[in-house]
């Protein structure tokens, strides 16, 4: 690996976080579209892959790559922003492997036995935490999280308490041990189904709305100052009114889970009140891409990674933001929880919050930590940017689909005085399934085009890159 174009050696170290995320990022959506499929039919791949197990893999694939984006981006970004060498590269290889390895063997448990039979053999008799949606790997395999994430913590702690303090290594380090304190939650399993619910989502909800929008806010930041020359001041100060905004409607937020559960009524308020801010901070976050690149001071050669970066903001703001919204006021929610208005708004939310500022930060380190530069040849981005519009527009569509059977779906199945049994309305909305399959391979395209772009040579004649970024 050629670390001539790295700041800070250690910073290679990414790499092979990054490569794992894009793997397991491909795994994640081809267990999205057998689900797919057996949405319509029903035998798809059964026994050999049930639905139940399809869904757990898929949902375990995205927390699990989004994790190695994570780490691999603090990994790339903190050195550079604390000026000086990782705390210990070798540290930061072993826990890549513990964890990968623990995540493979987790997906063939899902897969080779079943869930009843995992749980046995893993020790859940000991201490119970499986069974719950998003939580589903076994106890062996959330301690084993535990131990990479205090690591990890360690490791770019000791790297930013010995380096300079920035506001983006700030909040950045606060996200991440928010991460952490977060998950240990999932250990906690009362019997009582009110006390689970309420804080099962204290995982759930604190991490995709709350902690993770700090480390999204982070990296957004470290992009945009790389890319465009702003001042680093006016982007530090756009981040903690981003960040403080992000934090107040997100913790109180929570509430809009908490309406159905068994929880006091009060929460019908807060949680309706404070999630319906909580497209305000996604809002600023599009304001704040556009802003900056409309002030950039120089053309940065790697443009694939800017078009990301205005990529997350706008879709972000729609998914997590205005999709959110549609449904989160409580006598909305009362007809629209827990049908295909949500799947709608969490595929978008998650794409356009998560999963695009990871292929941000991958684009634009990858050409610096395999040696290129700072960009991939203009071929490349072209590759890439065809990547970006298949997969971006792929994920609106799928989205719409979603919506339109949620919205018939609340119509037949819940709204109406003789409303529809469940599985009725199911094949009333098929043809939305169908639709929503036919966008997810166009997104599997999409994904498989942004691994090819790594591999498209320049042709010959391009200038040379500008020295900085």
């Amino acid at each position: 690996m050629s670390e001539a174009h790295l700041s800070y050696q250690s910073q290679a170290v990414a790499k092979p976080y990054f490569m794992a995320a894009i793997g397991l990022f491909i795994g994640q959506v081809i267990f999205g579209l057998i689900m797919g499929m057996q949405y319509v039919v029903g035998d798809f791949l059964f026994p050999e892959i049930p639905f139940n197990v399809a869904r757990m893999v898929h949902t375990n694939l995205l927390i699990v790559w989004l994790l190695f984006g994570f780490m691999g981006a603090a990994y790339f970004l903190v050195p550079e922003e604390a000026e000086r060498e990782l705390h210990s590269p070798k540290l930061a290889l072993a826990l890549f492997w513990i964890f990968l390895i623990a995540g493979a063997l987790t997906v063939v448990g899902y897969l080779s036995v079943p869930y009843a039979t995992l749980a046995k053999i893993t020790g859940n008799d000991l201490l119970p935490t499986m069974g719950r949606e998003f939580l589903e790997q076994p106890t062996i395999t959330k301690v084993g999280i535990v131990i990479v994430a205090l690591g990890f913590i360690y490791n770019v702690g000791m790297t930013v308490l010995s380096g300079r303090k920035t506001v983006i290594n700030v909040v950045l380090m606060t996200g991440l041990v928010g991460l952490a304190v977060m998950f240990l939650f999932s250990f906690y399993n009362p019997e009582n189904l009110v006390l689970d619910k309420f804080f099962w989502w204290w995982v759930v909800h604190l991490w995709v709305e709350g902690v993770w929008e700090l480390i999204l806010g982070a990296i957004l930041a470290f992009v945009l100052i790389k890319t465009t020359g702003v001042d680093r001041e006016v982007i530090d100060k756009w981040l903690y009114v981003i960040i403080a905004a992000a934090l107040i409607t997100g913790i109180i937020g929570t509430g809009h889970h908490y309406f159905w559960i068994g929880t006091p009524n009060y929460w019908l308020w807060l949680g309706s009140v404070f999630s319906a801010l909580e497209p305000i901070p996604f809002f600023m976050m599009t304001i704040f891409a556009f802003n900056m690149v409309n002030k950039r001071r120089k053309q940065h050669p790697n443009k694939v990674a800017v078009l990301w970066a205005m990529g997350t903001g706008v879709m972000a703001f729609l998914g997590a933001g205005v999709w959110g919204f549609m449904h989160t006021l409580a006598p909305v929610n009362y007809y629209t929880h827990g049908t295909q208005i949500t799947a709608a708004h969490g595929h978008m939310a998650f794409y356009g919050a998560y999963a695009m500022i990871v292929m941000t930060i991958i684009s634009y380190a990858m050409p610096k930590l395999r040696g290129i530069g700072n960009a991939m040849s203009n071929r490349a981005q072209v590759v890439e940017m065809w990547s970006f519009w298949l997969m971006t527009v792929a994920m609106v569509f799928i989205t719409l689909f979603l919506t339109a059977a949620g919205i018939l779906q609340v119509w037949l199945q819940r709204y109406q005085e003789n409303a529809m049994p469940f599985m009725a309305a199911q094949d009333q909305v098929a043809i939305f399934y169908w639709m929503r399959e036919v966008a997810g391979g166009v997104f599997m395209l999409g994904l498989i085009l942004y691994v090819v772009s790594f591999f498209v040579k320049g042709n010959g004649q391009e200038a040379a890159q500008p020295a900085y970024g």
